[in-house]
């Protein structure tokens, strides 16, 4: 029980789904929220592969959160960054050593990709987690097709343009599907030197079927649909080594303009300043009311909870999931607040979608299974629905349109300075040896949002 003689104070770390749903459901309670998060803005994740294939802005599907929080009058956003926990005198320390004071803690700090103790890798293939991955991935992109355009007009030919994609999962299907739509119809008409449609997308994937988590039949018309497309799928592939321009699949080198990281993930590594047990990928094991073990204050959810559901499977890291824990969370704070007993967290599987390309999609509830067209038009209802804020919904919905009868992007934009520019291009030039890989730039939050 907290005391009645004070409003306790909450702190959400976090400002992705499971976070933000947190302090929506706070709103107008009998408690004082305070939201920490390193970015100003919540990105609606499931359609970053939009931006990083040109379809989307970032302004389109990402909110500042001080706006989506703004009509709830006991919720604060604070921008920072967390560097430790005190769980015994429940602070949260950030940088600089500043503390804020919590009665109730919810960890919602989201994941990021892991390279299997290879890190070195992510400069040559980046994942996609964030804006800033995926202005990252369409920079490089749109610089390989560029790279070519000029090396042609120059010499009167250019180097294979060959895209890779690691990891066989729905964000591995959905940059490879995007990619190799783009170049065989949005970029085919524009560029004069080079045959875009002549560029190859191979998808790596180390098991024996795609989207491994769907039912066989869905899985293999989704690689069906891959390949109709243009996208060479290589199964029981495993990639054992990156350097620039090229990966390794068994003791085969392959030459590769891009390379693009879409396997693996870790939590936060706020996980690990909660000194509780966690498994192989970072994620903490929780109790069935999602709190620490012996610490009933403290709850971890989304993508960073370790939750099995009764058959034995671990519960999902998807936006359903993150949104249902910290719902059942948040429920839970009420309910001590009124003096109830607490209720474990159960798991309600919402289905799953992946979409592979226009008028391509599979879609699972349960024993309902759906693939094609319908399943594609599901896909994009359920996306434009669950998107924060009409003005993001109206404008992904009129890219949408527009795409679909013009084939045209609008995003295709490479931001940065000149000197940035030609940083860039040695970098991607690198693996044909006509250049020296530059030093990595990091690009501004301020200039990423802008564009």
């Amino acid at each position: 029980m907290k005391p009645t003689n004070r409003t306790p104070r909450v702190i959400i770390i976090g400002g992705g789904f499971g976070g933000l749903e947190a302090a929506k459901r706070l709103k107008n309670n009998p408690v004082n929220v305070t939201l920490i998060d390193r970015k100003n803005h919540h990105t609606f994740q499931p359609l970053l592969y939009q931006v990083a294939t040109a379809v989307l802005s970032p302004g389109q599907i990402a909110s500042p959160i001080r706006r989506i929080l703004r009509k709830a009058k006991n919720v604060e956003v604070l921008l920072g960054e967390v560097t430790g926990l005190d769980l015994e005198n429940k602070k949260v320390v950030l940088q600089d050593e500043e503390t804020v004071a919590f009665d109730y803690l919810i960890v919602a700090a989201g994941a990021r990709h892991s390279y299997f103790g290879h890190d070195d890798w992510e400069d040559d293939a980046p994942g996609l987690k964030t804006v800033e991955d995926a202005l990252e991935i369409r920079r490089r992109v749109l610089l390989a097709f560029e790279l070519a355009e000029r090396e042609a007009i120059q010499t009167g030919k250019h180097d294979p343009l060959n895209f890779v994609v690691i990891g066989g999962g729905a964000t591995g299907v959905e940059l490879a599907g995007a990619i190799a739509g783009i170049a065989k119809q949005a970029l085919a008409k524009d560029f004069k030197a080079i045959d875009t449609r002549e560029a190859k997308v191979t998808l790596f994937e180390g098991s024996d079927r795609v989207l491994g988590t769907f039912d066989d039949r869905l899985s293999d018309h989704a690689k069906r649909d891959l390949e109709e497309l243009g996208v060479n799928v290589r199964l029981n592939s495993f990639v054992t080594d990156i350097r620039p321009g090229e990966v390794k699949v068994g003791d085969e080198w392959i030459d590769a303009s891009v390379v693009l990281w879409a396997t693996g993930v870790a939590a936060s590594p706020v996980g690990k300043m909660l000194g509780a047990e966690t498994d192989k990928a970072g994620r903490v094991l929780v109790e069935d009311d999602l709190t620490l073990k012996n610490t009933a204050d403290v709850f971890v959810i989304g993508d960073m909870a370790h939750v099995e559901e009764e058959n034995g499977e671990l519960v999902p890291g998807v936006a359903p999931a993150a949104i249902q824990m910290a719902r059942s969370a948040v429920a839970n704070i009420l309910r001590d607040l009124k003096n109830e007993n607490r209720l474990p967290f159960k798991y309600e599987d919402k289905g799953s979608m992946a979409t592979i390309g226009r008028n391509k999609a599979i879609f699972e509830f349960g024993r309902f299974k759906m693939s094609g067209f319908f399943a594609w038009l599901a896909w994009l209802v359920v996306h434009i629905i669950t998107l924060i804020g009409f003005r993001n919904r109206l404008l992904v919905l009129t890219e949408w349109v527009w795409a679909y009868f013009t084939r045209e992007h609008t995003a295709r934009l490479i931001t940065g300075d000149a000197e940035e520019l030609q940083d860039a291009l040695r970098f991607l030039s690198v693996h044909h040896g006509r250049g020296e890989k530059p030093e990595p730039r990091s690009t501004s939050n301020a200039e990423s949002q802008e564009d």
